[in-house]
């Protein structure tokens, strides 16, 4: 299977010097990354409002190896909510942070990554929206949930992300859904050992619905992130059987994939969020999103083929 040996060479400096070299990069990741700037990705925002989206808005980057490039990642997204609420777009844009990018790898990383990302909670709050923190690999979840609990004291609509391919995953579910948060639901996208995660794609398309049947049924907010045209179905399935509305949960879609699905679920009356990533540092997750789905890596090789 290419996915996991794809997840393999994101963690590659390697990989990452041949592949940003690549004569046809930069097409496949104009597909994916809205841009690099801050202004670059405005007019992507105003776009989608006025189709009826919204977004959650990703300033990519991860591999962080100093206190200073966490403070400059956490000034990173304090200069995009300024620029939101200066086009008064707050109540289309909500902000996905990855505690990685905080510092959460460093020594004392949990209480630095805490530090770092309250005032973007805080920012966001004040023009009208929040935050959701991003799932990472298993080995800083415990980090993350508990920062997600520490955040929500004082700002009860900050979300979170669960992996449906952990085994861990059913329990954080009941938990999440029982304390009444705002859950994105993903199927997983980190290279995970079989000792925590569901290897095969069956089994996990299996624990994908037994987790949002529990999202449904419980008190809280679920997001669900899938282009699986299946599994929007059993989603929208599951919402009728428990009795929500159509704004009492919503559907998630990364930007430049099934974008006329975008508009469908639109049109019918969800409220449909576009994950919408930008800035320099684009390669953890722009292989991410080749291992997820055979016809992106196919794309990648066609365009390096024909450019080359």
């Amino acid at each position: 299977m290419l996915g996991p040996v794809i997840l393999a060479a994101s963690r590659s400096d390697k990989m990452r010097r041949f592949i940003s070299a690549a004569p046809g990069t930069k097409q496949v990741v104009d597909r994916f990354i809205a841009g690099e700037t801050v202004d670059q990705v405005v007019p992507i925002i105003k776009d989608a409002a006025d189709k009826g989206l919204e977004v959650t808005l990703d300033v990519v980057g991860e591999d962080i190896t100093t206190p200073e490039q966490a403070a400059a990642a956490r000034d990173a997204y304090l200069e995009l909510i300024d620029r939101l609420k200066d086009l008064d777009l707050g109540a289309r844009a909500e902000m996905s942070v990855k505690l990685s990018m905080f510092g959460q790898s460093l020594d004392d990383g949990h209480e630095l990554a805490l530090a770092n990302v309250r005032p973007v909670v805080e920012a966001a709050a004040a023009i009208g929206t929040t935050v959701t923190l991003d799932a990472e690999d298993h080995t800083t979840l415990d980090s993350m949930f508990a920062i997600h609990e520490e955040l929500r004291k004082d700002f009860p609509q900050t979300g979170c992300v669960i992996q449906a391919y952990l085994f861990r995953t059913e329990e954080d579910a009941r938990r999440l859904a029982a304390a009444g948060s705002r859950v994105r639901l993903v199927k997983g996208a980190y290279k995970e050992p079989a000792s925590v995660a569901y290897q095969d794609k069956a089994e996990i398309d299996k624990a994908y619905v037994r987790v949002l049947k529990t999202l449904m049924e419980g008190e809280g907010y679920p997001m669900i992130g899938s282009h699986d045209p299946r599994l929007i179905a059993i989603a929208q399935e599951l919402g009728r059987k428990a009795g929500r509305k159509m704004d009492e949960y919503e559907f998630q879609m990364l930007y430049g994939i099934r974008s006329d699905e975008h508009i469908r679920l639109a049109s019918e009356g969800h409220r449909m969020r576009v994950y919408t990533a930008y800035g320099t540092d684009w390669y953890g997750y722009f292989m991410r999103r080749l291992a997820e789905k055979p016809a992106n890596l196919l794309f990648f090789g066609r365009s390096i083929l024909t450019k080359g």
